[in-house]
């Protein structure tokens, strides 16, 4: 599933090729794609019709488009919902020319003011469309959908002092913590697997166990691997996770410890073993990364 690096690069993409543009009409071609927007397809579909986007925002994994209603003096006004996509575990938002092929599983096609049409493009249809009312949480204006959803790491307003009391108060696995969007948003499997490796701490310490430099060098890390994973367009295993135009990250040649059982620890050559862990698996250095 995309993690922060993955949506904050499609959101960039969205904003340089989608924000200031109109929506003309939208086709909805699978039901599932639009089953969070309870009135339906056809709903979705006209709700959308003339309106501008005008913003592509994210918070932690979280992925919505702000619109404009137009006014009937004339002019554009903010509307009081907003788009949230939900990217699943194959959601891709491709930007594409009108008269190109459309992909096998295009589930929702958005046609643009200058002729491009926005694509959902989702083969394991976990993801979808949905639009939301807008409601304010501590100060910032979000789909109430995220209302629950905590800031993320590289979020200028993120609170590293709350954030730490917050993790260390908490009874779970530090990993489990770490894949808490209302503790601290944006970190899945992949970067919490890393992030603990930078930082040498075993993915089932219990947070409350941590003392506050130790939980300090796990935010800090988390942010450092996300930047960079930013830098490098995001973490893609396969043709499932790509850009607006259809490019895959390569921070995956990057990795340090996620999936990467009986490789070398880059510090210390020890293997990276592998763990269940809460129907997925945890990556670390037996060595680096002491349980206790």
């Amino acid at each position: 599933m995309p993690e922060l690096p993955e949506v904050e690069t499609v959101r960039r993409g969205l904003t340089e090729h989608v924000a200031g543009h109109v929506i003309e009409a939208v086709t909805v071609k699978h039901p599932r794609s639009v089953r969070r927007h309870l009135p339906g397809g056809d709903d979705l579909a006209g709700r959308l019709a003339g309106l501008r986007v005008r913003s592509a925002e994210r918070r932690g994994k979280f992925l919505w488009l702000t619109l404009d209603e137009p006014q009937p003096a004339g002019g554009w006004a903010p509307a009081d919902e907003a788009l949230v996509v939900h990217l699943g575990m194959s959601g891709q938002m491709l930007v594409q020319p009108g008269d190109a092929p459309l992909e096998k599983h295009a589930h929702i096609v958005a046609t643009l003011d200058f002729g491009a049409q926005l694509r959902f493009v989702d083969q394991r249809t976990f993801g979808g469309w949905a639009l939301h009312p807008l409601v304010e949480v501590d100060g910032t204006v979000v789909p109430e959908a995220v209302a629950h959803i905590a800031r993320d790491p590289l979020d200028p307003a993120f609170d590293t002092g709350a954030v730490l009391s917050k993790l260390r108060g908490k009874q779970s696995e530090i990993k489990r913590v770490l894949l808490d969007q209302t503790v601290i948003s944006g970190i899945g499997n992949i970067y919490a697997d890393e992030s603990l490796w930078r930082a040498k701490i075993h993915p089932s310490r219990p947070a409350c166990e941590l003392s506050r430099p130790a939980a300090s060098r796990i935010v800090a890390t988390a942010r450092e691997v996300m930047t960079e994973a930013l830098v490098a367009g995001g973490t893609s295993f396969d043709a499932l996770y790509v850009n607006v135009n259809g490019n895959s990250g390569y921070f995956a040649r990057s990795l340090n410890a996620y999936g990467l059982e009986g490789e070398p620890c880059g510090r210390c050559g020890t293997a990276i073993l592998r763990a269940k862990f809460m129907n997925r698996s945890s990556y670390y250095c037996p060595r680096c990364q002491r349980q206790r």
